[in-house]
């Protein structure tokens, strides 16, 4: 064992590293700059334990429901071996649909190597004609760990090349879907696209084999009825290499954090809280929705601009403390001079303010 995978053991407690999947090695790119988040994913930190040992429980997560819901619509657009899936991807790409194609289900109850050995011979075996491959294994490197990715995903070989397939079950009303889980869907897919990319590379093939544009299907409006849609995910790509390529350099993050930082959930929860707070993090209300010690982190940004969201912070020019702003924005302190442009406009909106709560036009 190297020293820096004894280092994260120990930081873990000497336990098992938590797997990252899709959905976790998605939110990495949430929030980039949080050097608590890397540090604790990277040592593969069971981040829900130790939410709920410090006292934060985290509060999000599918509910069974949603999860059945999700289920149906998946055997509902893959029945009949694909042939809706594939007309929909075809004419979403603007191809024609295909007489016919290949359908190959590489799920199963098979081990880990044999199921990646499958999907490897699968997806790189070429030919022109119409594929579908449902539930290939792929995987990712994260912080030095290999990650196995068994996605509920299909993909879709037209014309010689691939597209990801992602099927959801948020619906698509009158034309628009909910911008944040369409967001959270395209960086999902992107780990996907990254992935495929890599397993194609690996054989010599280039990664442009592997489409950026991702086919979205969900429901129409509140039927059960398929629509698909384009996702240009190259964005997310880029987001994702940036992550994983920092947390592929973990020894400068443990630089930071010292010696005797631990995360281990069964530590004292003192001790970890005052562990966790000697550790950069850089909390935004979006964190609420990805991250497990987002509520202990909003609980310590108490009266930072931070908790107000990204844009507030850096609006502000990187005034940290509310209490600071409001005193620019009253005239009451004077601004550094790095903080007179945004102490002007602070002045500027209180009387603009002040003159709306009074009803004074001037």
């Amino acid at each position: 064992m190297t020293s820096t995978a004894q280092r994260l053991a120990q930081i873990r407690g000497d336990v098992p590293p938590k797997r990252h999947n899709a959905r976790t090695i998605a939110a990495l790119t949430g929030n980039p700059g949080c050097t608590r988040r890397a540090v604790l994913d990277g040592a593969g930190v069971d981040k829900p334990r130790l939410a709920e040992r410090i006292g934060f429980p985290a509060r999000f997560g599918q509910s069974r429901f949603a999860i059945g819901r999700g289920n149906a619509f998946e055997a509902r657009v893959k029945a009949d071996g694909g042939v809706e899936l594939l007309r929909l991807v075809a004419e979403r790409l603007g191809v024609p649909v295909p007489e016919r194609a290949s359908w190959t289900d590489l799920g199963g109850a098979d081990g880990l190597p044999d199921r990646h050995e499958r999907s490897r011979a699968a997806l790189t075996a070429g030919g022109p004609e119409a594929a579908l491959f449902d539930h290939p294994l792929l995987g990712l490197d994260v912080a030095g760990q290999r990650v196995h990715l068994e996605p509920d995903l299909v993909a879709a070989r037209l014309a010689g090349r691939f597209h990801v397939v992602e099927i959801k079950s948020f619906p698509v009303i009158d034309g628009q879907a909910d911008p944040a889980k369409v967001a959270a869907a395209a960086i999902q897919s992107a780990v996907y696209v990254l992935a495929l990319r890599e397993l194609l590379s690996a054989e010599g093939h280039p990664e442009e084999l592997v489409s950026h544009d991702v086919v979205l299907v969900c429901p129409r409006d509140f039927a059960n009825q398929p629509v698909a849609s384009l996702i240009d995910v190259r964005k997310q790509l880029l987001a994702l290499r940036r992550q994983l390529d920092r947390m592929a350099r973990l020894d400068g993050l443990l630089d930071a954090v010292g010696a005797d930082f631990t995360a281990d959930p069964t530590a004292d929860p003192a001790t970890l809280v005052a562990a966790l707070r000697r550790v950069e993090a850089r909390y935004a209300p979006e964190c609420l929705a990805s991250c497990e010690l987002a509520y202990f982190c909003r609980d310590e940004a108490r009266g930072r601009t931070g908790a107000l969201g990204r844009p507030v912070r850096e609006a502000l020019g990187g005034i940290d403390a509310v209490d600071e702003v409001l005193a620019l924005a009253a005239g009451e302190r004077t601004p550094a001079p790095e903080q007179a442009e945004a102490a002007a406009l602070l002045r500027a909106a209180a009387r603009l303010r002040a003159d709306a709560l009074t009803g004074d036009p001037a």
